[in-house]
């Protein structure tokens, strides 16, 4: 049996008023997305409990069969585990944004989608003037990740580490266009990541790298913000859970993190950006090549979750678009020329285009291949999903339904 999982992150969503009532991924032109559904089943799926954030951390692993509340301690451990940096016991880390902050209002959580190469210059900075500091005697480092995505890692070896499981945090998607005046750190350790977003300022204010970019019409990264940090996860192997051995396809530290994790080889496919721009057709391609060698192969899409956090309708729906033509079309084709398969195609959460940012509920899911039987349902999408019977509100059994 070969499986396929799709993820299209965030492209669950609310009727906008735009699109006629209907949402994004009713609106879309998605004949693949729907002759799949109307070959298998449409269910809907929990995978942002209430009592956790509704981010992809958790998304994502409940998707792919793991329980949150037994595995989630953090999302910046699964970013360190992409880049392969081992963490102790008593180790941290913690993911570190670079943003756009001005007069107390988060402008822009990506700092005008500022470049890696950017980045690792201003990181550079921070690692030579903050880090060396002989308070921290050599505990933190900055490490350059993608674009706007970075870590701070803290080795509680030579400086234990002031934060605990009540330290909170705030993620910057979440408070777009708002005040961050009540969204700093708090709790065990807060004061401590306040300080260390605090002493980014004035060393980015006249950075030559700010300067360049300002020179070039794009925006500064103000300062550097440091949320949703964690310690050393543990997950079971996938293959050990479930059974198949898989790969993962993504642009996303995050989702290179929870594959590692899990023991998922990962694919890099030429041209995936992680952004709108990203080369859907070279996932597809990747993907397809990734089926001679794994029983399971996950293509994961960030498109639609960006279009959402910049409010871009327009964007989301031809996001979509461009998954089920270049994505889940040729993979079907592909799956059909293999003999026994299953199809999943599920976001990880909603992200709605009227926030901005990610929100808890439901989400769309379609399921078909091999020995699942159709259901009424003819199409996919948010509301077939909400009127179907087959439902996961612990969305990590969702996995097993799908497997077994």
């Amino acid at each position: 049996m070969k499986y396929v999982i799709v993820i299209p992150d965030g492209a669950a969503d609310q009727p906008q008023v735009q699109l006629g009532g209907k949402t994004p991924l009713e609106a879309a032109r998605t004949p693949h997305m729907d002759a799949l559904a109307a070959r298998g089943v449409v269910a809907r799926a929990c995978h942002t409990p209430r009592e956790l954030p509704a981010g992809s951390e958790i998304g994502n692993l409940s998707l792919l069969g793991y329980n949150p509340f037994e595995h989630f301690t953090g999302r910046a451990p699964m970013e360190a585990a992409a880049q392969g940096i081992k963490l102790a016991p008593e180790d941290w880390a913690i993911r570190c944004n670079l943003v756009t902050v001005t007069d107390q209002v988060m402008r822009d959580f990506t700092a005008d989608h500022v470049s890696t190469a950017d980045a690792t210059a201003l990181l550079a900075t921070l690692q030579a003037e903050v880090a060396s500091d002989p308070k921290y005697r050599g505990a933190i480092e900055f490490v350059p990740g993608v674009s706007y995505r970075n870590l701070l890692i803290w080795r509680g070896a030579k400086l234990p580490a002031p934060f605990t499981l009540d330290t909170r945090t705030r993620a910057p998607h979440d408070i777009t266009d708002q005040t961050v005046l009540d969204d700093y750190p708090r709790g065990p350790g807060g004061d401590v990541l306040t300080d260390l977003m605090e002493a980014s300022v004035p060393l980015f204010a006249d950075h030559p790298t700010n300067r360049a970019r300002q020179a070039s019409g794009h925006g500064a990264a103000t300062n550097i913000w440091l949320w949703g940090q964690g310690g050393a996860p543990a997950l079971e192997p996938f293959a050990q859970k479930f059974g198949p051995r898989g790969a993962m396809i993504t642009a996303v530290d995050l989702l290179r993190g929870i594959a590692a994790l899990v023991g998922w080889d990962r694919i890099e496919a030429p041209g995936a950006t992680g952004y709108l721009d990203t080369d859907y057709a070279s996932k597809g391609r990747t993907a397809i090549d990734a089926l001679a060698k794994y029983d399971i192969v996950c293509v994961h899409i960030e498109a639609p979750d960006e279009a959402s956090h910049e409010g871009r309708c327009d964007e989301k729906v031809k996001a979509i678009e461009e998954i089920d033509r270049h994505i889940v079309g040729p993979l079907v084709a592909a799956l059909e020329q293999q003999g026994e398969w299953r199809m999943m195609i599920s976001p990880d959460h909603p992200t709605f285009l009227a926030t901005k940012k990610h929100t808890h509920g439901d989400v769309p899911v379609a399921m078909a291949g091999s020995g699942i039987t159709a259901d009424k349902f003819t199409s996919y999408g948010d509301t077939n999903a909400a009127n179907s019977t087959l439902a996961f509100p612990q969305g990590w059994d969702t996995m097993r339904w799908f497997i077994q």
